[in-house]
């Protein structure tokens, strides 16, 4: 190894003291058996699409959802594994830093060590850049020590945030092959279990021995469906996200500056002259005349335009917004793609563009007599890489924690192409409910161009925040207050320990997401009215045949 990866660190006191603390386990993770329970074959989560996943995953489509069961459990038909030979797994850092991502690794290290103290667990140095040119780190009690329960990527670290091209998954397999590995875990959000799961696929086609798991760590809290409740990090950012409102109402960037200077106005004439605004990253995409330039944008891009010349050859409706923005955007829009394509949002600064159009709008209005309240004047802070380095909460300790734990039951029952899930996540741990699905469930496809007409792969797409949703409709229905009072708490630094340190986010404790719960849940009444209906059918042949 030619880098300081993996080395022990020197702890403030603070981190010291975290690293002592140790997550649980929910009892079905508890002990040295491992015990499954399958589900029916999965389907695609929006039946449209399921034609195109199938057929550009045959290998991995349709598997079973996996539910790990406790040592009380009685079903009959679950499969109990209780030998565990010598396996080599490889983990891999695969999506941006996330608070939490170190505790999936030392979850996953303990139980490969407590199933088989000679298994081997290998890091990938330097993210999937590490992967293709099989750069490891064997992963010790010793360089753990340091990393327990702390922040950002620093054990292992990351570089792009792809395994796609035809290239990178046959350096990966490779890698795999030549590794002897059981398994490789990857640890990312939406982008990096999307690759993951075609990794899967390739790997089963070449018949590649390696099994791929796939572990949902993104601060950006958008790798959410019916399998998956929560992402690791999220609870320790808190983060927001409210672009979808700008998105249904269809508002332009000129009707929300208009919004927020009412607002401002509303409160000036309270004489309330201050007060904040959250402005979401991914705000820009939400706005139909901004978006519509980016695909554009984006299109030329694609076809190898230079950045030089690309605001010459935009279509006339484009170049007027394009040149109506102020020069700073103009040169951020222009920036090359994100590895998965996207817009490089965080670096639009969509607030700045916002303040300069706000305070346009107080000043005419100030000149007409219309505003009466003080000079408006904008302080504009970004915040979207502040927490990705944080001491995780003690939620997401426990939550990478166990999820770690999860990724070895998923191996041990030789699964492919799966993501470790948990589902009842507002209660405590030991109330958490432990399984796999099948990445190919989470799938939709899309559709894209001016027609709708071509089809897009098939991919794991970030949620969007449901506005029919009980966390959204708690905010709206708080909306006017939000506006008007000043609703302003300061809880101090992140708790640990005391009475905040359990309280988790208000998305997660008023959502009910436990798919599994309500499988487990149905499954009980129908062998309720199973039960039912053989007592009435002996009862009828009873009758029958005692009155015939």
């Amino acid at each position: 190894m030619d880098s300081d990866y993996g080395i022990p660190r020197e702890l403030s006191p603070l981190q010291k003291e975290r690293a002592l603390y140790q997550p649980g386990l929910p009892p079905c993770l508890q002990g040295t058996t491992v015990r499954v329970e399958y589900g029916d074959a999965t389907t695609a989560s929006d039946p449209a699409g399921a034609h195109v996943i199938s057929r550009a995953f045959p290998h991995t489509y349709g598997q079973p959802l996996a539910h790990f069961l406790r040592a009380t459990a009685k079903v009959p038909d679950a499969q109990i594994i209780s030998e565990f030979p010598i396996i080599r797994v490889g983990v891999v850092f695969c999506g941006r830093q996330s608070p939490g991502g170190h505790n999936v690794v030392w979850g996953l290290y303990d139980a490969i060590k407590a199933h088989n103290r000679k298994s081997v667990l290998l890091g990938f140095v330097g993210g999937t850049e590490g992967l293709f040119a099989q750069k490891t780190l064997e992963i010790t009690d010793d360089i753990l020590s340091s990393y327990k329960n702390q922040g950002g990527y620093d054990l292992l670290g990351r570089t792009k945030d792809q395994i796609r091209t035809t290239e990178q998954v046959n350096a990966a397999m490779a890698t795999c092959q030549a590794l002897k590995l059981d398994a490789l875990v990857i640890i990312g959000g939406v982008t990096s279990n999307t690759d993951g799961a075609q990794l899967a696929e390739t790997f089963a086609e070449q018949n590649c021995s390696t099994k791929v798991v796939g572990v949902p760590v993104t601060l950006n809290g958008d790798l959410k469906n019916q399998f998956v409740e929560m992402n690791v990090g999220f609870d320790t950012i808190c983060k927001v996200i409210l672009g979808e409102e700008v998105a249904a109402s269809k508002l332009t960037i000129f009707d929300l500056a208009q919004q927020i200077c009412d607002a401002v106005q509303a409160r000036a004439d309270i004489g309330k002259n201050h007060g904040v605004i959250l402005i979401p990253e991914g705000l820009v995409e939400s706005i139909p005349e901004l978006y519509a330039l980016i695909q554009e944008i984006h299109g030329l891009h694609l076809k190898g335009v230079s950045v030089e010349n690309i605001s010459s050859q935009l279509s006339p409706w484009a170049t007027a917004l394009f040149e109506f923005l102020p020069p700073f955007i103009r040169k951020q829009l222009l920036l090359h793609p994100e590895s998965d394509d996207s817009a490089q949002l965080s670096q639009i600064e969509t607030e700045k563009l916002l303040a300069q159009l706000v305070e346009s709008e107080i000043n005419r209005r100030l000149k007409e007599g219309i505003y009466k309240g003080k000079k408006f004047n904008a302080i504009c802070h970004f915040f979207g890489y502040q927490a990705r380095g944080s001491l995780p909460s003690k939620f997401d300790c426990d939550y990478a924690y166990v999820l770690g734990h999860v990724s070895y039951h998923v191996l041990a029952a030789g699964l492919n192409g799966y993501m470790a899930t948990i589902t009842n996540l507002k209660s405590p741990v030991n109330k958490w409910k432990c399984g796999a699905a099948p990445i190919t469930a989470m799938m939709t496809v899309k559709t894209r161009g001016p027609s709708s007409r071509q089809i897009g792969k098939p991919a794991v797409h970030p949620a969007t925040i449901d506005l029919k949703g009980r966390a959204y409709e708690l905010l709206r229905e708080n909306a006017t207050s939000c506006l008007l009072d000043d609703i302003y708490r300061n809880p101090g630094p992140l708790q640990f320990d005391g009475p905040g340190a359990d309280s988790k986010v208000v998305s997660l404790s008023v959502e009910d997401r436990d798919y599994m719960g309500r499988i487990k849940l149905l499954q009980e009444y129908l062998d309720k009215v199973n039960s039912q209906c053989y007592l009435y059918l002996v009862i009828l042949l009873f009758l029958y045949y005692h009155f015939l």
